[in-house]
C-alpha cells in the first residue's frame, strides 16, 4: 500500500483494498502492476497533448485561474465566469463545460540539487487557492483546509531521482532483484522498502531507459522516505534537510556498500535531484463526507471537479 503512514486509518486501508480488489490475485508476484515503456510523462502525457492539439484543443500556458464564479439562481449551479490571476475574466454560458482540478498533491513542489536540499515550503499553490475560493461560494464545493493544513511533520514530503552515470551500481541491485539494470525489463518489479531505515527509505527502478534521452550506461532510480523529520542511520539528519548526494549516501549504506567507499562513489557516479512536496500525502488526511466535493455537484449544469480530491 503505497505511501501509507502508521497513523493512517483502517477506513483508509479499506478504501485502498476496495479500489484494487480486482488486482488481488496478481499482487504476490507483482503481475498486477502495469508499466509504461518510458516515464509516464513521455509515454502518456505528451502523446495525449499531441492528440488534443491535433483535434483543436487550445492550451493556454502560464495562465492561472483564481476563481470560477458560480450562479446559484433558479435552483441550479451554473459556472458564469473564469477569473484569472491577472484579473482577466472569461465569460461563460451554460454550454461551456468547466472541469476544475481542486487541489494537487504535487503543487508547490521545490527542487534541490546534488549539493543543496530542496527548499521547504507550505505555501498553497494555484489549484488549492482556486478550491478555497470556490468553497467560499458553497458548502457543496468541499473543505480544502481539511486536506492541506496541519499535515503531520513526520509525513512523507521528500523524494529524489538519482541518475547512476554508469553500471557500477549494478551488483547492489542484482543482489536484491536478480536482474540486470539494462535487460529491457522492469528492474525492481515494485517498490523496495528498507524496513530498518530510520527514514523508512524506499526505492524503485523501472525498465531502462526510463527517459528516451538516457545513454546506454545510465540508470534512473526513484527514492523517497516516509519519515521526514527523523535523522538517518548513516546521514545523521532528517531527509528533508538533505542534499541529493546525502540521500543517496544513505541509500548506499542500506544497500551494503562499505562506508569508506560511499562518499566518493556518490560524487563520481551519481546525479541526484531531491524534491520537496508539501502536499504529497494530502489525500490520506482524515476527512468526512462533504470535505471533498462530488465530481458533479447536485444541480450543477456545467461545473465538475477532477483529481485526487473529488
Amino acid at each position: 500500500m503505497f505511501a501509507f503512514e502508521k497513523w493512517h486509518s483502517a477506513i483508509e486501508m479499506r478504501r485502498y483494498i476496495m479500489r484494487f480488489i480486482h488486482h488481488i490475485e496478481g499482487l504476490p508476484d507483482f503481475s498486477a502492476l502495469k508499466f509504461t515503456k518510458y516515464n509516464q510523462y513521455e509515454s502518456l502525457v505528451k502523446p495525449l497533448i499531441s492528440y488534443l492539439k491535433d483535434h483543436g484543443v487550445d492550451f493556454k500556458y502560464g495562465a492561472q485561474v483564481e476563481n470560477v464564479e458560480v450562479d446559484f439562481s433558479n435552483g441550479k449551479k451554473v459556472a458564469k465566469a473564469i477569473v484569472f490571476a491577472d484579473k482577466k475574466i472569461k465569460e461563460l454560458t451554460e454550454n461551456d463545460l468547466v472541469f476544475v482540478t481542486n487541489g494537487s498533491i504535487t503543487e508547490s513542489s521545490t527542487q534541490g540539487s546534488p549539493t543543496q536540499a530542496a527548499p521547504k515550503t507550505s505555501e498553497l499553490g494555484g489549484s488549492w487557492k482556486l478550491w478555497q475560493n470556490l468553497s467560499k461560494q458553497s458548502e457543496e464545493f468541499g473543505h480544502p483546509d481539511v486536506l492541506c493544513k496541519d499535515i503531520p511533520k513526520e509525513a512523507w514530503v521528500v523524494s529524489a531521482t538519482v541518475t547512476w552515470k554508469n553500471l557500477k551500481i549494478q551488483p547492489y541491485f542484482e543482489k536484491l532483484t536478480h536482474r540486470q539494470l539494462r535487460s529491457g525489463k522492469v528492474v525492481t518489479g515494485g517498490i523496495i522498502t528498507v524496513k530498518d531505515s530510520n527514514w523508512l527509505l524506499s526505492f524503485t527502478t523501472h525498465r531502462q531507459p526510463h527517459f528516451k534521452e538516457q545513454n546506454d550506461q545510465e540508470t534512473v532510480t526513484w527514492v523517497y522516505g516516509l519519515l521526514s523529520n527523523t535523522p538517518g542511520n548513516y546521514i545523521k539528519k532528517p531527509i528533508e534537510d538533505c542534499t541529493g548526494e546525502e540521500i543517496i549516501q544513505e541509500l548506499l549504506y542500506h544497500l551494503g556498500m562499505p562506508e569508506e567507499e560511499i562518499e566518493a562513489f556518490v560524487k563520481e557516479n551519481t546525479n541526484t535531484i531531491p524534491v520537496y512536496m508539501p502536499f504529497i500525502t494530502s489525500y490520506f488526511m482524515l476527512r468526512e463526507p462533504g470535505d471533498r466535493p462530488l465530481v458533479v455537484p447536485e444541480k450543477s449544469v456545467n461545473l465538475a471537479f477532477l483529481g485526487n480530491f473529488a
